[in-house]
């Protein structure tokens, strides 16, 4: 469904803006745990979209500290 992974996605880039200036990178689990209550497809799709970027943001962490150090010689 569109809708759902729409909004899924947003709210995952709202939640991790909202970790980032809270530095509480386990503060989804507690917006999961919301959306549980409510709609078992909402928080499917949320936690794929965090997950996701998630690990975006891990692989482009690693890529760019590699590309640091080869630069660097």
């Amino acid at each position: 469904m569109a809708v759902v992974d729409e909004l899924s996605d947003a709210l995952a880039r709202d939640v991790l803006a909202a970790q980032d200036e809270m530095d509480n990178d386990r503060f989804y689990l507690e917006v999961a745990k919301v959306l549980s209550t409510l709609s078992p497809s909402m928080e499917e799709g949320f936690l794929t979209a965090i997950r996701i970027r998630m690990a975006e943001r891990r692989g482009r962490e690693f890529l760019d500290k590699r590309m640091a150090a080869h630069r660097k010689g």
